[in-house]
């Protein structure tokens, strides 16, 4: 993985449910994690391997939705044997409100 959270910049995040009583657009993403036409965004983490936060793959938008997903996982894919997920470097924390990507009625 290109761009590799440091322990201290997860350990930053909210823990799971921690966030629970926060309304999915004000939830604060914390992360942003891309290869090509998909997307991670990360609003809780426990600690150890696992996010919550929204996830839009392929660019499909519709399909686009709130789950878990692992940064051991990210941190596995290769695309063509060699491209790695990266870690957006510029990225400031925000709501899910204030990322355009994010689909929230």
């Amino acid at each position: 993985m290109w761009n590799e959270p440091t322990e201290n910049e997860l350990q930053a995040i909210p823990r799971l449910y921690e966030t629970e009583h926060v309304t999915i657009k004000n939830k604060l993403i914390h992360m942003h994690f891309f290869i090509g036409g998909c997307d991670w965004f990360v609003a809780e983490f426990d600690g150890k391997d696992i996010f919550f936060g929204y996830a839009i793959l392929n660019n499909d938008l519709y399909n686009a939705e709130w789950g878990y997903f692992s940064l051991s996982e990210l941190k596995s894919i290769r695309i063509k044997g060699w491209q790695e997920i990266d870690r957006d470097l510029h990225w400031t924390t925000r709501k899910a409100s204030e990322i355009e990507q994010i689909c929230i009625d």
